[in-house]
C-alpha cells in the first residue's frame, strides 16, 4: 500500500479495524499493554497518528481526529467509540493471530479491507472441539495428580473425573449458569465425584485425586495477566484481573467446602486426611518432569494455543517443573526461592520461545508457569477450615500467599527487567528484508 492511500483511508474505518482487533485480543485474554501497542499500530500505518485508546480489562474507549487521512468528501473528522467487553473465556490462537497480522499492516502487505476480512475471520474462527478439550481437561488433571504426589491409580480417577468436569462445563455450566454459581457448581462436581471414587476403593489419596482434578479451574490466566498488567503501571486493569482470579480461587474453596460438608453429613463424619504425601511410584524427576510436561501441553490445548506451539508449551512447564525439584531436593533450596527461579526461568524460556515462533510470550509463559501455582495450598487451606483446624488453616493459606508472590517476583524480574533487550532482537528477526 503506497503512502498516498494510506493518506486517504477514513478515519472512522480505520479506527473501527483498531477497535475490533483490540476487542478480539482483549476478550480471548490478551494482556493490555499488547491491545494498546497493536491498536496504536495499526491506526499509526493507516495515516490515524491522533488516534487515542484507553483500554481496561473490560472496555476499550477509542477516539481520533483527523491528522493524514484526508479531510474532504463528507469524512468524518473526529471519532469517539465505547465497547463494553465481559471477561470471559480464553482462545490464544486468536491474540497470535491478530498479533501477525497487525505485522503484516505494518510491513505493508494488507490493505485496509484485508485487515477488516482476516479480522473478521479470525473472530468467526471456531474454538477447539469439545471432544479434545474434554481430552485436555482429563490429560492436565492427571497429569497435575501426578505434579503434586498422586499414585497412578489417582491418576487414573482424576483423568475421569478431569474429562467429566469439561463435559459439564461444555454442556451445562458454561451455558445456563453464571460465572459465580458456575464455578461453585464445577468445584463442587469435582469434589464429590473423587470423594465417590475414593469411597468405592478407586485412588489412594483423596487430597492428591481433588487437586489435581481442580486444577483446569484454577484462574491462572487472570492471575498472570494481572500481574503483567500491574508491571506495565496499568494498575486499574491489573487490580480487576486479580480480583476475577481471586474470585475465581474462592469459588473453588466454596465447591471443596460444600462436597466434604454434604459427604461428612450423608457418612456421619468427614473423611480425615493426615497431610500432603507423596506416592514413591511418581517421585522420580523422569516421573516428575513427563508429568509437568503433559500437564501443561493440556493446559495449551485448554487455552486454546495455536497446536504448531503446543510441544514448546509443554517443555518450557516440564524444565520449570525441573528446575524447581532440582533445587528444593538437591541444592537445599527453599520452596519460595526455587519459585521464583523457577518463574525466572520459565519467562526467559516463554520470550525466546516467542522470537522463535513469532508470537506472543503471553501464549508460553500462561500454560508454563501452572506447575508452580499453588493449587494444593488452596485445597488444603479448605479442607483445613471445613474441619475446624485453623492453625493448619492459617498455615496452608499463607504458604499459597507466599508462593503466589513468589510466582509474581519472578514474573516481574523476568518480563520486565530484561524486555528491551528481547524486544530489540525480536524487530530484527521479524523485519522483512526489502
Amino acid at each position: 500500500m503506497t503512502e498516498t492511500t494510506r493518506q486517504e483511508a477514513d478515519l472512522a474505518e480505520v479506527l473501527e479495524v483498531a477497535a475490533e482487533a483490540g476487542h478480539i485480543l482483549l476478550e480471548n485474554g490478551a494482556e493490555i499493554s499488547r491491545v494498546e501497542d497493536i491498536m496504536s499500530r495499526i491506526a499509526s500505518h493507516y495515516g490515524v497518528d491522533s488516534g487515542s485508546f484507553f483500554v481496561l480489562s473490560n472496555g476499550i474507549f477509542t477516539t481520533g481526529s483527523v491528522d493524514k487521512v484526508r479531510q474532504g468528501g463528507g469524512q468524518a473528522q473526529t471519532y469517539a467509540n465505547v465497547e463494553f467487553i465481559p471477561i470471559r473465556g480464553i482462545q490464544l490462537s486468536k491474540v497470535v493471530a491478530v498479533n501477525r497480522l497487525s505485522y503484516d499492516i505494518s510491513y505493508g502487505v494488507c490493505s485496509l479491507e484485508q485487515a477488516r476480512e482476516r479480522l473478521k475471520l479470525i473472530r468467526e474462527s471456531a474454538p477447539k472441539p469439545n471432544w479434545e478439550q474434554i481430552l485436555g481437561s482429563a490429560l492436565g488433571a492427571a497429569g497435575f495428580c501426578v505434579v503434586f504426589g498422586g499414585g497412578w491409580l489417582d491418576c487414573a480417577a482424576a483423568f475421569v473425573v478431569g474429562a467429566l468436569l469439561y463435559a459439564f462445563i461444555l454442556f451445562f455450566s458454561g451455558r445456563f449458569l453464571s460465572k459465580i454459581v458456575g464455578g461453585v457448581s464445577n468445584a463442587l462436581l469435582v469434589t464429590f465425584l473423587c470423594l465417590l471414587f475414593y469411597r468405592i476403593g478407586f485412588g489412594e489419596s483423596l487430597s492428591n485425586m481433588i487437586i489435581g482434578a481442580i486444577m483446569p479451574l484454577v484462574p491462572g490466566v487472570p492471575f498472570v495477566n494481572g500481574v503483567r498488567d500491574l508491571a506495565n503501571s496499568d494498575y486499574i486493569a491489573g487490580l480487576t484481573r486479580l480480583t476475577d482470579a481471586l474470585l475465581g480461587f474462592f469459588c473453588i474453596a466454596l465447591g471443596v467446602a460444600f462436597s466434604f460438608l454434604l459427604d461428612g453429613w450423608c457418612f456421619g463424619g468427614m473423611i480425615v486426611l493426615e497431610g500432603m504425601s507423596v506416592n514413591p511410584q511418581t517421585a522420580g524427576l523422569i516421573t516428575q518432569t513427563l508429568a509437568a510436561f503433559v500437564g501443561t501441553l493440556a493446559f495449551a490445548d485448554l487455552f486454546g494455543v495455536p497446536r504448531a506451539q503446543y510441544v514448546t508449551s509443554g517443555l518450557i512447564g516440564a524444565v520449570g517443573w525441573l528446575l524447581y525439584l532440582v533445587l528444593v531436593r538437591f541444592a537445599a533450596v527453599s520452596p519460595i526461592i526455587a519459585v521464583i527461579l523457577s518463574s525466572v526461568l520459565i519467562c526467559v524460556l516463554a520470550r525466546i520461545a516467542a522470537i522463535d515462533h513469532k508470537c506472543p510470550a503471553q501464549v508460553f509463559l500462561l500454560c508454563g508457569i501452572f506447575p508452580l501455582v499453588p493449587g494444593a495450598g488452596i485445597f488444603w487451606c479448605t479442607y483445613y477450615l471445613v474441619s475446624g483446624q485453623l492453625a493448619p488453616a492459617l498455615t496452608s493459606g499463607f504458604g499459597a500467599a507466599k508462593t503466589a508472590v513468589a510466582i509474581v517476583l519472578g514474573i516481574i524480574v523476568a518480563m520486565e527487567l530484561p524486555q528491551r533487550l528481547f524486544s530489540g532482537r525480536k524487530r530484527r528477526v521479524e523485519r522483512p528484508v526489502h
